[in-house]
């Protein structure tokens, strides 16, 4: 990811955080560099409707055309499970899938 990118992303979260009062850490921590992070108002928006979801937590990634959705946020909750959130093109949940602190990566325990 480019400098620029990096702080592009930084700085929106900073936005979404100073305006919803909520801690975001947005980046493609350990991500493949083909996902691409969702920016701007479409971050602030999936970020509203993936933490109302959960109810808690913080974002810890996101990717705009994910496999099965449009947009993917990650929030890890307080306890550490890590939940993908999946969204429509309007913000909408339309699943998501929970894995455990002790879960590996892939599902397979």
């Amino acid at each position: 990811m480019k400098t620029r990118t990096k702080l592009l992303v930084a700085g929106g979260a900073l936005v979404v955080a100073a305006v919803g009062g909520t801690a975001v850490a947005v980046a493609a921590v350990g991500g493949d560099d083909s996902e691409t992070p969702i920016t701007g108002e479409a971050l602030e928006r999936a970020t509203a409707a993936a933490l109302e979801h959960t109810g808690e937590g913080r974002v810890t990634e996101t990717e705009v055309g994910d496999e099965d959705s449009y947009y993917e946020v990650e929030v890890t909750l307080d306890d550490g499970t890590q939940v993908d959130v999946q969204l429509d093109r309007d913000f909408q949940v339309v699943g998501d899938e929970v894995d455990g602190p002790g879960d590996d990566a892939d599902g397979d325990d």
